[in-house]
């Protein structure tokens, strides 16, 4: 048996998809079709008699087309109607939130009011524990897990069979929700080039630095006329509430569920040759900032309750 023959694995493309209920169609869009017919054999049936037949022709056919068209026709991953009410949804969402976890008080009846008020912001993380977990508004915690990349083209076939029957085992194995999400940050190498030039001057040999300088200059010039990213793999392991029982001991019974499952994923991808760890909470506060705020400036996180606060006075 040849060896690329391990790695064939027939998968359907469409395993997301709704199921097809008629002439191809899924309910949804039968739903829509069956409606927009309706409503053109009602207003035809009206109007046929009083106007001539090119005017209720005119106004027929849009109507046709556009429930064609949300039947059918997809934006973003998403068909039209889905894709409409969400733009309806954003349309009438505030723009102008603030941090309010009791909500927005009305004004007082002397001021008049211009406008709006703020909404509320309503985060999908209520808080981050001390040992990483992450407690949702929605309920329930979850973990994230930062993991490394593995060079897979270049694996022998019979070594890139082992990686993916690894990794199936491992997605066999979940029993919870899980995420990976995998992000694209832009990089900076000044960092780099600052650190090679502090320690170019130490060099034993000239020709060491002149192929330390030569390097940094190279490093420069990348800098300056590419973009360079980095990517980023986090998997997000979550675990729901269960029902009854007091609200602290079953937030702290999750978090120990989870963890206990991120600290099990984290060995399992080991075995794949994946460095995996298990972000703790200012890691996490780091990346949350990061991902709400791509690209912005992202102070320390606030202290904890019981760290220690010092600073520096100069003499």
């Amino acid at each position: 048996m040849p060896d690329d023959e391990h790695l064939i694995t027939r998968i359907p493309s469409d395993v997301d998809q709704p199921d097809k209920i008629a002439y191809g169609l899924t309910v949804r869009q039968l739903v829509i079709v069956a409606l927009t017919g309706g409503i053109a054999a009602g207003v035809y049936a009206l109007f046929h008699e009083l106007l001539p037949v090119l005017v209720t022709a005119a106004v027929l056919l849009p109507l046709v087309a556009v429930g064609i068209a949300l039947a059918l026709g997809r934006r973003d991953g998403l068909s039209l109607d889905q894709f409409a009410f969400a733009a309806l949804l954003f349309a009438r969402t505030p723009r102008r939130l603030v941090t309010a976890a009791e909500g927005v008080s009305e004004p007082p009846r002397w001021c008049r009011l211009r406008g709006k008020l703020p909404a509320p912001l309503r985060l999908p993380v209520r808080a981050i524990r001390t040992d990483g977990a992450l407690e949702l508004a929605e309920g329930g915690v979850a973990v994230l897990v930062e993991t490394s990349t593995i060079s897979f083209h270049l694996r022998t076939p019979a070594e890139q069979a082992a990686l993916v029957g690894a990794f199936g085992r491992w997605l066999n194995s979940l029993d919870a929700p899980a995420q990976i999400l995998i992000r694209a940050t832009p990089i900076d190498l000044g960092h780099l080039v600052q650190g090679i030039n502090e320690r170019t001057g130490a060099l034993p040999h000239p020709a060491l630095a002149r192929a330390a300088a030569e390097h940094t200059d190279f490093l420069e010039h990348l800098g300056a006329s590419t973009e360079l990213l980095t990517r980023q793999v986090l998997i997000v392991l979550r675990e729901h509430q269960p029902a009854g029982g007091r609200r602290r001991p079953r937030r702290d019974a999750c978090a120990t569920v989870v963890l206990r499952r991120a600290a099990e994923t984290e060995h399992t991808l080991a075995a794949l040759g994946v460095n995996a760890r298990v972000l703790d909470a200012s890691a996490a506060h780091r990346v949350l900032a990061e991902c709400l705020d791509p690209g912005g400036w992202h102070p320390a996180p606030v202290a904890l309750p019981d760290d220690l606060i010092t600073s520096e006075v100069g003499q």
